[in-house]
């Protein structure tokens, strides 16, 4: 174990920065029961971190444990991440921090808060927040948002949770100055769904996202890069269907009063049920499929050097 600042840093991962060998971050809010269910959590987190050693780099999975920010989980510590069930937003990093807690389950923003403090320029997830429906009378927005304005990572993912109001999204984005690329498509990624209709820059190699990524660092420009990977195309749920068991569950909580934090795991919960199961599944071959492209990124920043 090392440390930089403030991070606690795996052995592993460590070694892996000292000698130039490509690294990806991965969140630890999709491997906890906040994520995922029993016993999926634990098989989503063991098949991204093999498929990303299998590829050729490795994974380090962000937490809180014991009140340290933590870059790279060891094996025994894994069921400490997969039974968690508090969530660590950028907001709240540094106050699990001072306060000593004993785990938290770090989401999308804190993972690019930690893995650029720590010059890891490639981080892995599921699918990002966004701006949520009514967000004009609630302001609910994700703080994933900000922390790509804010931190200079690479984040591939399988672009934002369908549910989202994925057009403002997108504006948001925009007007944060994050550049939002699709990997092998012109279509904003949603998730479950290979597209949103909504059409974004198309990219075909790791080389062009790299170049993007040193232009920005030449103009001085604090923004990461969004990357938008379609879910693979057996896997995709039907997107009909989905979209009628999303409204419905955004009709649900409208009427019964849940809203914020709480909105995400009812339509997740919603979805896993009426799909019969299928999201989960679903859920998982995203994850893998987006950490296969996250190394490929990762190989790309580790030959130029950047």
């Amino acid at each position: 174990m090392t440390h930089v600042g403030k991070i606690r840093i795996s052995g592993e991962v460590s070694d892996a920065i000292s000698n130039g060998s490509p690294v990806v971050a991965l969140e630890s809010t999709v491997f906890s029961t906040l994520g995922l269910p029993e016993p999926s959590n634990r098989d989503a987190l063991q098949r991204c971190i093999s498929t990303i050693h299998e590829n050729g780099a490795v994974a380090a999975v962000t937490a809180v444990i014991d009140g340290e920010a933590r870059l790279g989980i060891d094996s025994n510590e894994w069921d400490r991440i997969l039974s968690c069930e508090t969530k660590v937003a950028s907001r709240d990093l540094v106050l699990s921090m001072a306060e000593g807690k004993s785990v938290g389950a770090t989401t999308v923003s804190a993972s690019l808060a930690i893995a650029a403090a720590a010059g890891i320029k490639v981080f892995c997830t599921g699918g990002i927040g966004g701006v949520h429906h009514g967000y004009s009378e609630s302001g609910d927005l994700s703080a994933d948002l900000y922390a790509l304005a804010r931190h200079k990572v690479v984040c591939v993912c399988a672009g934002a949770k369908a549910f989202l109001d994925l057009p403002r999204t997108l504006e948001m984005l925009e007007s944060l100055g994050v550049p939002v690329l699709g990997w092998n498509t012109s279509d904003f990624p949603a998730f479950y769904l290979r597209s949103s209709k909504l059409p974004i820059p198309s990219v075909k190699d790791p080389a062009t996202i790299v170049n993007i990524f040193r232009n920005a660092s030449t103009l001085g420009l604090p923004q990461g890069i969004l990357v938008g990977v379609p879910i693979p195309e057996e896997h995709e749920l039907d997107p009909k269907t989905s979209w009628a068991l999303i409204e419905r569950a955004l009709a649900e909580a409208k009427e019964t009063g849940i809203s914020g934090p709480e909105v995400t795991p009812l339509i997740l919960e919603t979805v896993a049920r009426e799909s019969h199961g299928k999201s989960v599944p679903a859920n998982l071959a995203l994850l893998e499929n987006n950490a296969i492209v996250a190394v490929e990124i990762a190989k790309a920043f580790q030959q130029r050097l950047v």
